[in-house]
């Protein structure tokens, strides 16, 4: 049982700062939650709400979140690993799509957030000023406030889901239009995605001007990455629309205007972006990159050729999901520990105890 509130030893922070600079290591940075993909069911606040129905900001009290999120961060009290617990705004609602007006619907255990398809003139101004008034963005400021005050320094405290340019671009013009755009009126989307980039900076600023250092570094409490230094998480979904040769023309730019902002800027990515990952790697400013182990997605044996690369780029590598033991001897036998950053999703104990040998524990 650890001496610290919901496992968070100081000392933990050094395995951190070795993953950054991907300094030699006998095994990998590791840590195990008990926690679902669905985020709406852990929060009593939250599993209620009427599926197939419409969120509005005004349904979510962020105060109600804080006795379960407390909850949630107590497995670390139990749980020996490498890694610090901390929160942030609901994970299941993209608070930026939301600011930017976005409806929410509810789903089983996440959120949706639809995309529309406005006019270029309905897109002329999407700076962070023009949207102050957002309930939606009034709500997520709000939930932060109430975090830190909740905290008292026990835990960290992030930004939240704030996805990328690109998403933004699809949230407002729709999927389909969107790789027109790019395609037919290259010039007036570029025009958006740079804004949107803006934006992107300024909203997840907007967040660190409010939140307390760590013990003197940032946090990302969706995967539970501690930063020396300020830290943002990229995060482009909608790339599985356009093709290499439009990421390379446009998005590469886009995204590297976000990251030369923050001193450790990481991509998360599913295997779905993969097809792009030679062109992300390109952009020197992403320190580091979170790459999905999805439920139904391709197996570990067909995603390690990708893992492989961003090691041989010399960028640290976060690897997220649930792994069987043959899975796990895979990577750890196919991987440098170096910069190897491990965050399993276990369903008990006993599974703890089966993977913990594996990875050297």
């Amino acid at each position: 049982m650890c001496a610290f509130p919901f496992g968070n030893d100081p000392a933990k922070i050094e395995g951190y700062r070795k993953f950054w600079n991907r300094s030699p290591a006998a095994r990998p940075l590791v840590g195990f939650s008990y926690k679902s993909w669905f985020p709406l069911d852990e929060f009593s606040a939250s599993s209620g709400w009427k599926q197939d129905s419409v969120l509005s900001p005004r349904m979510v009290r962020p105060r109600e979140f804080l006795d379960d999120q407390e909850r949630l961060l107590r497995e670390g009290e139990e749980i020996e690993d490498d890694i610090l617990r901390g929160a942030s705004p609901s994970q299941a609602i993209f608070w930026g799509c939301g600011t930017l007006g976005s409806e929410m619907h509810i789903m089983p255990g996440n959120i949706v957030a639809v995309d529309r398809a406005l006019d270029w003139d309905q897109v002329s101004d999407v700076s962070l000023d023009a949207h102050r008034g957002s309930p939606w963005f009034n709500t997520y400021i709000e939930f932060i406030d109430e975090l830190v005050q909740r905290s008292r320094g026990r835990f960290p405290v992030s930004h939240g889901t704030l996805v990328g340019p690109l998403d933004y671009a699809v949230s407002l013009r729709g999927h389909e239009q969107t790789a027109v755009d790019l395609m037919l009126d290259p010039d007036k989307a570029f025009d958006l995605l740079l804004r949107l980039a803006d934006f992107f900076i300024q909203i997840t600023q907007e967040a660190w001007n409010r939140i307390p250092l760590f013990h003197g570094g940032y946090y990302d409490a969706q995967y539970q990455l501690w930063s020396p230094g300020s830290i943002v998480r990229l995060q482009e979904d909608a790339v599985a629309v356009i093709s290499p040769d439009l990421y390379r023309k446009y998005l590469s730019q886009v995204d590297r205007r976000v990251a030369c902002q923050f001193e450790n800027t990481f991509m998360h990515l599913h295997a779905t972006s993969m097809f792009i990952l030679d062109q992300l790697l390109e952009i020197e400013e992403i320190r580091a990159f979170e790459i999905n182990n999805d439920v139904g997605g391709p197996p570990v044996k067909e995603m390690l050729p990708y893992f492989q690369m961003v090691q041989k780029a010399g960028r640290p590598l976060l690897i997220r999901g649930s792994f069987t033991e043959d899975e796990l001897k895979l990577l750890m036998d196919s991987l440098d520990s170096a910069g190897l950053y491990l965050y399993i999703m276990v369903a008990d104990g006993e599974e703890i105890s089966r993977l913990k040998p594996i990875v050297g524990m």
